[in-house]
């Protein structure tokens, strides 16, 4: 039911985002690049994830944050895995709420500033977990140093829209 059900939202977004986007646009056509190209593929990614059993944006919890960086007291550089951690990929959870491997969707960090120049998708890896993180609670791994958490200051942190859109194995992606 649940693939059926993602089908049938797929072949909805297909039509109500990509037809018209496939339409030719003479007014923008001069203006057309090699560039355009290389632009990421949000509608491939929505119809992958639904199709993979999980959606972007479907909110399952409403969550409260808090910060981690590699420097500050107590913090490893491994995860519970026993993976590096990633900055601004791993997430410490509550294996009960959350299991550990998965991977999970958080919509206020689309477009964030990641520290390779790139936006973030809004993808996170849990792979962490924490004493204090109990509930619906995350804390989210910014990278090295105390300046590193400027990227995530924007964030309201007391409310954040977490879904849960897939398993990983192995390590998360650095």
């Amino acid at each position: 039911m649940r693939r059926k059900l993602a089908g049938i939202l797929a072949t909805a977004v297909i039509s109500a985002l990509a037809i018209p986007a496939l339409a030719p646009n003479t007014a923008n056509a001069a203006e057309s690049t090699p560039a355009t190209a290389a632009r990421p593929d949000p509608l491939g990614d929505l119809i992958s994830t639904a199709l993979g059993g999980g959606l972007p944006g479907s909110v399952e919890f409403k969550m409260r944050a808090t910060m981690y960086h590699a420097g500050a007291k107590g913090i490893r550089a491994l995860d519970s895995l026993g993976c590096k951690v990633a900055a601004m990929r791993t997430v410490a959870v509550d294996p009960k709420v959350i299991p550990r491997r998965t991977v999970i969707f958080i919509k206020e960090t689309v477009g964030l500033p990641m520290p390779d120049g790139g936006t973030h998708d809004g993808y996170w890896y849990a792979s962490d977990i924490g004493g204090a993180i109990k509930g619906l609670k995350l804390d989210l791994f910014s990278g090295v140093g105390a300046a590193s958490m400027k990227a995530l200051g924007g964030l309201d942190l007391s409310s954040l829209s977490v879904s849960t859109v897939g398993q990983f194995k192995g390590c998360p992606p650095q």
